[in-house]
């Protein structure tokens, strides 16, 4: 089967749609088909991949797009974002993997006019910017409306996407499933520590531009337990925020136990989460945003390290609450400090291979295996099944 993958999030970008594209495309062209991926050009350049074709042509307007899909034929589309669900308008078959943010604030203004570049409107383009991103956030929006009840099937991250898809748009119902997300074999893979650091070692992997990841609230929950533990806390990520973040690590009096790394490749990440005791990541939600599932807490569990996360959106589906993890109901830094004191102080503790056990249920072949059972139709290679995985 020749399936064409759109994905505009893609890497050599870092991040759980990136990753969720790109471990689909691999486990799709490990069964045998033929796979190619969409994606726009990367400044880094394009990943090599011999299981399949990355084609870097996207633009993300609906108007050039089409015509790179036009020239290439194919049996499947899978779109990885919402944005382009207006394909399942113009083309057929069109399954669509949604994710949360990308339905509720459209990201990739597909239908944005570039009023900016109209002949006779450059002179005023400073103030069209404004004007631009809020008509083309509208205009995708409504296109997602009316364009997402109209592909083949729709494929929800979590049970809390797929709810926040149907009220948003009831004309979805009988169209949705919930396929989940996956972690990658090389977390599987990976050895184990089987000691603790005598400092426990605490991490937290995130983008640091969105404020409900709640970085800051962890480390004033930290602060108040300085004096009576001890602890490393490692922050892996980049964002406008980060600055703001390090100066109020400063001020806590942190400066000792928090350290900020930026950005890192796959084998630090890996390195990193090995040698952690505790993964933390207790995001919010808004109207607009919210953590779909979290790829990075199975990734955590997979290297046998608990979580601690919020009981909140997705990421109540990601943990499993005294097995891979903890929680708390509300995101605050009282909260965040009883939990981190029970686990500082020794009272919670967690069987890291207990943790690897349950992200084993959410390999990629699962996951894959799902999502083919509801394509128009499948070619059996001897490794589909059209039975569903259960994730307990």
């Amino acid at each position: 089967m020749k399936v064409g993958i759109v994905a505009p999030e893609f890497p050599p970008e870092l991040g759980g749609m990136q990753t969720y594209a790109y471990e689909f495309s691999r486990e799709l062209a490990r069964r045998g088909h033929q796979v190619t991926v969409f994606t726009r050009a990367h400044n880094e350049g394009e990943i090599s991949e011999p299981g399949f074709r990355v084609v870097a042509g996207l633009r993300r307007r609906r108007r050039f797009d089409r015509l790179l899909f036009n020239k290439h034929r194919m049996d499947m589309w899978h779109v990885m974002n919402a944005s382009y669900a207006w394909m399942a308008e113009e083309y057929e078959p069109v399954v669509v993997s949604v994710h949360g943010n990308d339905f509720l604030r459209p990201f990739n203004l597909v239908e944005r006019l570039d009023l900016g570049t109209w002949r006779g409107l450059w002179r005023i383009s400073g103030w069209l910017q404004g004007l631009d991103t809020t008509l083309g956030r509208w205009r995708t929006a409504r296109t997602i409306a009316r364009c997402l009840p109209k592909a083949h099937h729709i494929v929800a991250n979590s049970q809390y996407t797929e709810a926040a898809l149907l009220r948003r748009n009831p004309a979805c119902r009988m169209k949705t499933s919930v396929g989940y997300v996956g972690v990658s074999e090389h977390f599987l893979a990976a050895h184990m520590r089987t000691e603790s650091n005598p400092a426990p070692e605490l991490l937290t992997v995130c983008r640091l531009s969105e404020p409900r990841k709640n970085v800051d609230v962890v480390l004033n929950a930290l602060a108040r337990l300085r004096g009576r533990h001890a602890f490393r806390y490692t922050v892996i990520g980049d964002g406008d925020k980060r600055t703001e973040l390090e100066r109020l690590a400063n001020q806590l009096g942190l400066q000792e136990q928090v350290k900020f790394v930026g950005a890192v490749d796959g084998t630090t990440l890996l390195d990193k989460l090995r040698s952690a005791d505790l993964f933390i990541l207790t995001s919010s939600a808004s109207r607009y945003t919210h953590e779909g599932f979290g790829i990075v807490y199975l990734e955590a569990s997979a290297c046998g390290v608990p979580v601690l996360a919020a009981r909140v959106a997705g990421a109540a589906e990601a943990v499993k609450e005294g097995v891979s993890g903890m929680f708390v109901d509300r995101p605050t830094i009282e909260n965040v400090a009883i939990q981190l004191e029970r686990f500082l102080s020794g009272e919670a503790r967690f069987d890291p291979k207990a943790c690897r056990q349950y992200a084993e249920q959410f390999r990629w072949e699962r996951i894959v295996t799902h999502i083919l059972a509801h394509y128009p139709r499948v070619i059996d290679d001897g490794n589909d099944q059209r039975t569903e995985a259960v994730i307990s």
